[in-house]
């Protein structure tokens, strides 16, 4: 049986992360009448339409990226995300590599959302997933979840009420996998008990190419889960180190040594932040009907994005039904 709306969850998406996939997932030959691609703009409000279908959310926010590379993780790493950077003459200080004609449908995105009445959610100098963090573990009220295609996300996960789920779409929508700490502790070998912290304690050791992280030499994968499992937390394998009689080979013990400082500073640039002054484009509750149903027609057909669009107002009124 669907659950009604009022006893939904709180949804949480990670706007850059889902109309990444939407823009890269369907063929830019898709456009508006002025011939501006809309890709993007088409499988993103078809994602929603589906997560809200699928959730029936109580309530929603897009979360957004003011700073995806923010200050105090670049003073710690570095080379935290500096592969992803635009050198062109034309990019500001901080640009990001993003595809010249997903940038524009960024602005009609969020033109459709607030035309819905979706929330959308920020937080100045910090990245979605900090965003994201906040809203999630600060929640009284309803089960969270998570939905993006960040596995560094999966540290949210807890059973402790009111529960977080991460559904992860690195796949895509049709192929997500819904994580809660049992999830994670069977896919990545991290104790159950502690499986987010632990997953974020295990990404910190075996680093991450994606983000500019190097991670600890010789350590990988299977490594790193093993150590955390062994010692139930970065804290204390660093302990462990100066301990001779704890559970550690020569070799492990040299590597953790040699990489002492970057462990120091990468840990915090890992974990995400859960305590940051989030800003609410309106509130969060899911609305049944659209806030600007005459305004959202006109974008449709500007943009070429009738049926999408059509598709997330169904959703929007089913919640309402329910």
């Amino acid at each position: 049986m669907t659950a009604s709306a009022a006893e939904g969850p709180l949804l949480l998406l990670d706007g850059a992360s889902l109309w990444f996939r939407a823009f890269h997932a369907i063929p830019e030959k898709i456009t508006a009448p002025d011939g501006r691609p809309v890709n993007a703009l088409r499988g993103f409000t078809d994602m929603v339409a589906s997560l809200i279908t699928k959730h029936t959310p109580a309530r929603l926010v897009v979360c957004l990226d003011l700073n995806w590379r923010p200050d105090f993780r670049v003073a710690l790493v570095p080379s935290y995300k500096a592969h992803r950077l635009d050198t062109s003459a034309e990019a500001g200080p901080g640009a990001e590599e993003v595809p010249d004609t997903l940038t524009p449908q960024v602005e009609m995105i969020l033109e459709v959302l607030e035309a819905a009445g979706i929330a959308t959610g920020g937080a100045d100098g910090l990245e979605a997933d900090d965003v994201l963090g906040t809203l999630a573990t600060t929640e009284r009220t309803h089960e969270t979840i998570v939905v993006s295609g960040d596995r560094d996300l999966l540290q949210l996960v807890r059973d402790a009420p009111p529960p977080i789920r991460v559904l992860y779409v690195g796949r895509g929508l049709a192929k997500a996998e819904l994580f809660d700490p049992a999830g994670v502790a069977a896919k990545y070998g991290v104790p159950q008990d502690n499986a987010g912290r632990a997953y974020a304690d295990m990404a910190t050791l075996r680093g991450d190419a994606s983000d500019g992280l190097p991670g600890v030499a010789g350590i990988g994968d299977k490594s790193a889960a093993m150590l955390i499992s062994r010692f139930g937390s970065l804290e204390e394998l660093r302990a462990a180190v100066d301990r001779p009689d704890a559970d550690l080979a020569q070799g492990i013990r040299a590597k953790l040594r040699a990489a002492a400082d970057y462990l120091t500073a990468a840990a915090p640039v890992v974990r995400v932040v859960c305590d940051a002054e989030v800003h609410l484009s309106r509130p969060d509750t899911l609305p049944g009907a659209p806030a600007d149903p005459a305004r959202l027609h006109t974008l449709a057909e500007s943009y070429n994005a009738t049926s999408p669009i059509t598709r997330l107002i169904t959703a929007l009124t089913a919640t309402q039904g329910n």
